[in-house]
Order: structure tokens, then C-alpha cells, then sequence
């Protein structure tokens, strides 16, 4: 006989209730893009045993913990995780209305990186220790409130009404926004995510529907301004070298040549399936530098051959894919614009990071989305995976 408290006879009528409850067709785990999230995780994943067996041995990074690595990277994609979940509930659009003050904050911190608080790892003078261990790349967080920056502004009038596409007034103002810490990091200097920032800016202003004048115009001056800064000095002398062994790839081969040569002997080597995860020769011996980090595709290429790095491109492709489709199907340009900013900083940051290690693209530091060793580079993307969640789950629903 049922009881007067409301349980069922089995005793799991609550339980069924709550998972009815997630499983309805309203429910916000039904509405998640969950081929763009099981892929970035599923990239996390992969990334965590590529680093493992890229640091396992070598002692004087993991401090005799063979695990070091391994451990901090899976709590990095862990705390990106909470970080996405937080965008989503926050949602995209109540960080519209944010924009200002995470800007303010961002440019600050990439100030700060100029002072005696700054300093140079791996070359760049980048980043902020904050002890423990620890250490923040405020360009990374930049990208974030570039992409909210421009989206705000750009789809301002258009969302309201006022007109079908950005002016030339409303163009402006957006590439003003932009400019401000691209800049600061070229101060640094940072090419790698200066370039990744132009890319955003493109992206942003063609997902607007902003006149081709101002495109065109932008790749033009984009061209022009490389030339400057390489003509000006502006680059450090590592940064020209390594513009110099992409040129001429048989340029010093023991010196500024020798990453991108290890890398591609590596790769080459996995051949069809690999030399087996933990087995490659390359990443014991430790002969292809900052391979958790800038090259952690090539332990992918040697141990996990032509069919594993093949998957990691087709999980990269997933995650454009989905993003595109979200793109494509939010009514608002603000949603629209954001979503362009992002799938322009994965797209290429992706084709930049693989092609230097293929001898394709010149090194510049970047590391592959989800993939590569670094908390700010995690966090950060898997924010921009929030906001294409949030802008997913805030859209219209069609009758």
C-alpha cells in the first residue's frame, strides 16, 4: 500500500521526477550543442595524455613529478569547464552589459604585464606570476572582451532596429575598441596573439555585414603594418629569426631552424598509426622543445600517427562546425557577431599552431585550442564554448 508522504511504493519516484525534469523538451541540458561540447572535451581529453607524455620524463620541468602536468592539466580544463557553465548561466547577453568593465579590466592587466609585475617565459614578455606555480597571460582574456567589445558596438544600432548593417561611424568606433589592446600587446611584444586579434577583428566585422571597404581596407593595412614593424624594429630578434627559418627552412638547422625540423621529423614518423601513445622515440628523447605546449601536435603526429592526429582535426572541425551553425541560426546580430569572433580565433589559431609544426606557417607561439599545456589558454576558450552555449540557449524558439 503507497504510503501518505508522496513516495512511490519503490521508493524512487522523486528520482525519476528530477530526471524527467532534465530530460524535458524546455530543459537546458536537452538545448545544449552537445556535439561542440563532448568534442572539446573529448580535445581536453586527448590534450591531458599528449602533455603526459610530453613532460613524463623530463625531470627538470615536472620536478621529479612525472604526473605534474597531467594533473594541472586536467584541473585547468576542470576550471574551464565551471568557467562555462558560469557564461551560460550568466548568459551572453547579460555580459553585454558587462563589456565596459571587463574591457577596463582586461587592458589593465595587459598594462600591468609592461610594469615590474610582467614577465618573459618562453621568450614573450607576457605573462603575470602569481605564485605557486602559477601564472596569467592577460592577452588570452583580451580576445574575450575584443569579440563582446566589437559585438556591442557593431550590432548596437542593428539590434534596435535603427538600420540593417553597421555604418561606417558604428565600423569605426568597434575597430577604435580593438586597437586599444592590440597595441598594448604589441608592446610586449606578443605577435602571436596580436595576429590571432586581427583575425577576431575580421571575423567580427565580415559576421556584421560591415562594407567590404573596411575589410579589404583592413587586410591591406594589415600587410602594410607587418612590413612596418618588421622594417621599425618593433619585433624582438628571436621573433625575425623565426619569420627567417620559415622563409628558408634550411636556415641554421642546430639553431633558430631546429624546433620546426625536429617537429616535422617527429610527425613524419608516427607514419599511418603511430609508434603508440607513450612509445615515440622523438618525445622520450626530448628533442622537440615546448612540446607540451606549441608542439604538443607533434606527439599527437609520432605516437598517435596519421589517424590520431587525423581525429584531433576532425574534433577541431566539429567544434567549427557547430559554432557556424550557431552563427547561422541565432536572429540577433549581437549573438551573430560573437559567434563569428570565436569561430575566426579557433579557425585560425588552430591552422596556425598545427601549420608551424608541419613547416606550413611561421612559429608564433600559439597553442592549440583545448589541446596545448596553459591555464589562461584553457580557460579562455572554454569561455568562448560558454558563449556559444549561452547564445544556443537564449535564442528565439520557433513555433
Amino acid at each position: 500500500m503507497a504510503g501518505t508522504s508522496g513516495f512511490s511504493v519503490s521508493g524512487y519516484g522523486p528520482r525519476r521526477s528530477a530526471w524527467a525534469r532534465m530530460a524535458a523538451r524546455d530543459s537546458i541540458l536537452r538545448k545544449l550543442d552537445w556535439p561542440l561540447l563532448l568534442s572539446a572535451i573529448t580535445l581536453s581529453l586527448i590534450g591531458s595524455l599528449l602533455v603526459y607524455s610530453a613532460t613524463r620524463n623530463r625531470n627538470s620541468l615536472t620536478h621529479g613529478d612525472q604526473y605534474y602536468f597531467f594533473i594541472r592539466h586536467l584541473m585547468n580544463a576542470g576550471i574551464g569547464l565551471a568557467l562555462m557553465i558560469a557564461v551560460i548561466w550568466l548568459g551572453h547577453r547579460t555580459l553585454r552589459g558587462a563589456v565596459p568593465i571587463l574591457y577596463g579590466l582586461s587592458v589593465l592587466l595587459m598594462l600591468a604585464v609592461l610594469t615590474p609585475l610582467g614577465s618573459t617565459i618562453n621568450g614573450a614578455h607576457s605573462w603575470i606570476v602569481i605564485g605557486g606555480g602559477f601564472s596569467v597571460q592577460p592577452s588570452e582574456f583580451a580576445k574575450i572582451t575584443i569579440l563582446l567589445g566589437m559585438a556591442m558596438i557593431l550590432a548596437s544600432r542593428v539590434d534596435a532596429g535603427d538600420t540593417e548593417h553597421p555604418d561606417h561611424r558604428t565600423v569605426a568606433k568597434a575597430l577604435g575598441l580593438a586597437l586599444v589592446p592590440m597595441v598594448v600587446v604589441m608592446l610586449m611584444p606578443d605577435l602571436g596573439s596580436v595576429m590571432v586579434m586581427a583575425v577576431i577583428v575580421l571575423g567580427c566585422l565580415m559576421a556584421s555585414g560591415a562594407p567590404k571597404r573596411w575589410i579589404l581596407g583592413l587586410i591591406g593595412a594589415g600587410v602594410v603594418g607587418a612590413v612596418a614593424v618588421a622594417s621599425l624594429g618593433i619585433l624582438d630578434q628571436y621573433q625575425l629569426n623565426r619569420f627567417a627559418a620559415f622563409a628558408n627552412p634550411s636556415l641554421d638547422p642546430a639553431g633558430v631552424g631546429y624546433n620546426t625540423n625536429q617537429a616535422r621529423i617527429a610527425i613524419g614518423s608516427g607514419g599511418l598509426l603511430g609508434k603508440g601513445l607513450f612509445h615515440g622515440t622523438q618525445t622520450t628523447g626530448q628533442f622537440v622543445p615546448e612540446q607540451q605546449t606549441d608542439f604538443v601536435f607533434t606527439v599527437a603526429g609520432e605516437e598517435l600517427g596519421f589517424v590520431g592526429a587525423g581525429f584531433i582535426l576532425l574534433l577541431l572541425g566539429i567544434v567549427l562546425w557547430r559554432a557556424c551553425r550557431i552563427a547561422r541560426e541565432t536572429s540577433e546580430l549581437y549573438g551573430t557577431v560573437v559567434a563569428g569572433g570565436i569561430i575566426a580565433w579557433f579557425a585560425f589559431q588552430s591552422f596556425e599552431n598545427i601549420g608551424m609544426t608541419l613547416g606550413i606557417m611561421p612559429v608564433a607561439g600559439l597553442p592549440l585550442p583545448f589541446v596545448s599545456y596553459g591555464g589562461s589558454s584553457m580557460f579562455a576558450v572554454w569561455i568562448a564554448v560558454g558563449l556559444l552555449q549561452s547564445i544556443r540557449l537564449q535564442r528565439p524558439i520557433a513555433a
